[in-house]
């Protein structure tokens, strides 16, 4: 009963965000809170006796945070919201539940793992500097738009880790407990999405000057964007024996932390990128999951 639910969750998630979006939108501001809590599940789940790095890790990395900033720098002539939408959709980290999809289809989980946690340190430590630069920040200098990201956005993705790895030291069975319930995440996850899709049709629907062209847009360029990232990183996981592993790792997002950061350090609008991201990859997940059980 349970599994069948699960697997109508996330458009039941979103058509229920959607229908009910004067409500859900108005709980957004719990959204980090939500975000940090499903880290914290994920990363008591984590052993650093398992994460190894290996050169595919740096070569992801390197193709996530450039690969960002340069989409960002060619789309901004055309449009700056298209670029914001694009460049959110590349930097957004590994989806905690990656390691999941991945050993669904027979992929290397803690490879994966290693490269969901340092993705998500590397976003924590660059994600200042990059919003700084291209976002949409009430500062007065450079440095102060940096400061005002990093409040959020280090204890938003570092304190989780750092609270999990003191957690195992101090409190061990506490942490064990933690470890063992961490399908808890999922209904987290579930929740977030109801109320990031309110908070997403709520900034659709009250747009001064919509322009559906760029909405459109969004949503084409996120598809490109998400088919371009599993078959560039399933190319380069290949040549480390580690197809499966390189594809999700790339492809999979974080997609509520995507969705969240363009509401809160860019232009709202382009919060419907990472949004139309969510049905894609998902997308791409059901298939590679529906060819792996035919092929089985």
């Amino acid at each position: 009963m349970f599994k069948k639910i699960k697997s109508y969750m996330m458009p039941l998630a979103m058509i229920t965000g959607g229908l009910f979006y004067q409500y859900t939108s108005l709980l957004s501001f719990i959204t980090p809170y939500l975000i940090a809590l499903m880290l914290f599940i994920t990363y008591c789940g984590i052993s650093l006796r398992d994460i190894r790095f290996s050169r595919l890790h740096f070569f992801l990395l390197l193709i996530q945070i450039l690969g960002s900033v340069g989409v960002y720098l060619l789309l901004a002539p055309i449009h700056i919201i298209l670029a914001q939408g694009a460049m959110i959709c590349i930097l957004a980290p590994t989806a905690t539940a990656a390691p999941v999809i991945t050993g669904m289809l027979g992929g290397n989980t803690g490879s994966l793992t290693t490269y969901s946690l340092l993705s998500n340190i590397t976003v924590a430590i660059l994600a200042p500097i990059i919003f700084a630069a291209f976002g949409n920040i009430n500062a007065d200098s450079f440095v102060e738009s940096m400061l005002i990201v990093s409040e959020k956005v280090f204890i938003l993705l570092l304190l989780p880790f750092i609270c999990a790895l003191l957690l195992s030291r101090l409190l061990p069975r506490v942490h064990e407990i933690i470890k063992k319930n961490r399908g808890l995440s999922f209904y987290l996850w579930s929740l977030a999405l109801v109320i990031i899709t309110g908070k997403t049709v709520f900034f659709i629907l009250n747009q001064e000057n919509p322009n559906l062209l760029v909405q459109v847009a969004l949503g084409i360029g996120a598809f490109v964007i998400c088919v371009i990232q599993f078959l560039v990183g399933r190319k380069l996981g290949s040549k480390y024996d580690d197809t499966i592993a390189g594809g999700q790792g790339l492809g999979q997002k974080n997609t509520i932390l995507a969705i969240w950061m363009a509401q809160t350090y860019l232009n709202p609008i382009s919060s419907i990128g990472p949004g139309a991201y969510v049905l894609w990859q998902n997308l791409v997940n059901s298939y590679q999951v529906w060819r792996k059980r035919k092929d089985l």
